[in-house]
């Protein structure tokens, strides 16, 4: 008869845990597994995840070449051939094409940030495109469909 008094686990299913740093006579006692001496072995240890034990560290060690302007604009890319996928698809309604119709419909992944469009693929569709870049190409090909190009400033 089983009484909830009774349970237990089955054989196997549970193991003591390790009783460190409680004396001689739990059988881990003096070092308490931490091995002998040294930094690593004392409470309160921290290192930083890059040390290297006093050896000169990476960032030191590999030559410095170049330089990385903090002013760049990274342009996100939207072709031609992405516009009128768009329209062909039926999800630009009043002809204009802007960052929040780029954006809902997954075109860009950014919304705020600055795009240009490219001239790869080709668009038969009159659409008025606003963005911040146009390629030469680009702005051809929209203009030679009709349609009208709007540069976005900042």
């Amino acid at each position: 008869m089983d009484i909830l008094s009774n349970l237990k686990a089955a054989d196997g299913a549970t193991k003591n845990r390790k009783r460190i740093a409680r004396g001689e006579g739990s059988g881990r006692g003096g070092t308490a597994t931490k091995g002998s001496n040294g930094q690593k072995s004392r409470s309160g240890y921290k290192y930083r995840a890059w040390f290297e034990g006093g050896q000169m560290p990476l960032q030191r060690r590999v030559p410095k070449r170049g330089f990385t302007s903090p002013f760049k604009i990274y342009y996100q890319v939207v072709n031609v051939s992405d516009i009128q996928k768009l329209v062909d698809d039926k999800k630009v309604l009043d002809g204009i094409i802007n960052d929040v119709v780029l954006y809902k419909n997954g075109v860009i992944s950014k919304g705020g940030a600055p795009f240009k469009v490219l001239g790869m693929g080709e668009i038969s569709v009159k659409v008025e495109v606003n963005a911040h870049r146009f390629s030469n190409s680009a702005k051809e090909k929209i203009e030679a469909a009709g349609g009208t190009i709007k540069e976005i400033k900042g």
